[in-house]
């Protein structure tokens, strides 16, 4: 009797130091880089409860992905490089390993990549980052999902062909940008299309943060471009549409990048920027049955991230949940293969991010019909599909006023191969074969 009670307890003893090993592998670790503070903040915070309240959906409405929880920790970079290095360095490893990084900005991106390769992490950049990474041969570890900076750019001059029946010789096109790596990412595929279309581009980076800009719409003024591409975020949008008020450019000649078209880029200027057109990524401008779930599983319980659930539905936010959602998918896909109610390892999850397959009834159950259209990513094509819409700022709210665009591959294909080709011959990085 006293050998089988000695048993038990120590059984009993074994069980309890088990058991928080066993409820930490049913937990899946993704890390939630931010910039709540710093010169984009007014982006990154929406854009970040976006990220973080899709998460907490998941748990709240599904049970986790097949049971499996997720749990997460945020990590403030104030869209800062080096801090974006150390939130990467510190929560890589966490949980087992981290399911992928979506960095959140254009400079942490350039900064993690070369360590992503060795780390063997996903580095997910719905809608920015490193144009070229659509390259899966090359750029393994990176995934510029929906779209990048040169489908963006395309599809503006696309719209503006429309408008101007089809030819753009003789037009002048000006490009305001922050001078940082996220606003030079256009150039190479705008000047493309200028030698393509015949316009005349001009350059006019603006110095972070980008508040003082009376001097480049001064210039704008004199060299009466006819449009103007805007590539700014945060403090710099607000300031150039009031700019372009105050010194007479018509709101309605800009187009400006999905980061700089959310209502908080536009909603205190009201009417003075009516007219004022934006691209969005995919239809990150609908609303959708997923918000109608957040609100009930979450708002509804008091446990929402953003202090105000009237930032529900608006874009930023929308985005941010896109893009948890991806990443979720992707721990969805790897667990098909890999084992339904596990935890995935970060090379699982990357297996998961370049076997996505969402089509238009996953989305639909997923309750993101509306917002997005099927994607479907690959070991060569790590952006999947993209698609684009142009919203215009009525002085009240955004209304979609074209139909869907892609961006135009003769141009954009061969920029891919020729940048991606150079990466890896400064790299010393041998493409790996996805026949």
């Amino acid at each position: 009797m006293k050998l089988k009670s000695l048993a038990a307890v120590a059984a009993a003893c074994l069980s309890m130091l088990a058991a928080p090993g066993a409820h930490a592998q049913s937990e899946q670790f993704v890390p939630l880089l931010v910039y709540r503070t710093g010169q984009f903040a007014p982006l990154g915070i929406p854009w970040a409860d976006g990220k973080q309240d899709y998460l907490k959906l998941v748990n709240a409405r599904d049970g986790g992905v097949n049971g499996v929880k997720l749990t997460y920790e945020e990590c403030e970079t104030a869209y800062d490089a080096a801090k974006g290095v150390e939130c990467y360095e510190r929560l890589k490893g966490k949980g087992g390993g981290a399911a992928g990084f979506d960095t959140q900005s254009t400079g942490i991106t350039f900064a993690v990549t070369d360590k992503a390769f060795a780390d063997k992490m996903t580095v997910v950049t719905m809608g920015y980052g490193l144009s070229q990474s659509v390259d899966g041969t090359v750029f393994e570890w990176n995934f510029p999902l929906l779209g990048t900076y040169w489908t963006a750019a395309d599809v503006m001059v696309q719209d503006i062909l429309k408008k101007e029946k089809g030819s753009l010789k003789g037009k002048k096109i000006a490009l305001v940008y922050h001078d940082s790596p996220y606003g030079k990412e256009p150039i190479a595929l705008l000047q493309k299309r200028a030698a393509k279309d015949g316009f005349e581009l001009s350059l006019f980076p603006v110095t972070p943060p980008g508040v003082e800009q009376k001097s480049t719409w001064l210039q704008i003024r004199q060299q009466k471009p006819d449009y103007v591409l805007l590539w700014s975020a945060g403090v710099m949008t607000p300031a150039a549409v009031r700019e372009a008020q105050a010194t007479g450019y018509a709101r309605d000649k800009i187009y400006a990048i999905w980061w700089a078209g959310s209502d908080h880029d536009v909603k205190d200027i009201g009417a003075g920027a009516k007219g004022y057109n934006a691209i969005t990524i995919h239809n990150s401008a609908a609303k959708d049955k997923v918000h109608d779930d957040l609100r009930k599983f979450v708002y509804d319980k008091g446990q929402g991230t953003a202090s105000d659930a009237g930032e529900v539905g608006v874009m930023a936010h929308t985005r941010g949940m896109m893009i948890s959602m991806l990443q979720v998918e992707a721990i969805r896909a790897a667990q098909e293969k890999f084992g339904k109610g596990k935890v995935m390892t970060p090379e699982q999850v990357k297996w998961g991010m370049e076997n996505l397959d969402l089509t238009a009834d996953k989305l639909k159950a997923l309750g993101f019909g509306e917002v997005m259209r099927p994607v479907k990513t690959s070991c060569s094509n790590h952006m999947g599909t993209d698609w684009a819409r142009i919203v215009q700022w009525d002085g009240g709210k955004w209304n979609i006023t074209s139909d869907w665009y892609q961006a135009d591959k003769s141009l954009i294909d061969p920029l891919v191969k020729e940048l991606s080709a150079k990466y890896a011959s400064d790299k010393k990085i041998t493409p790996r074969s996805c026949s």
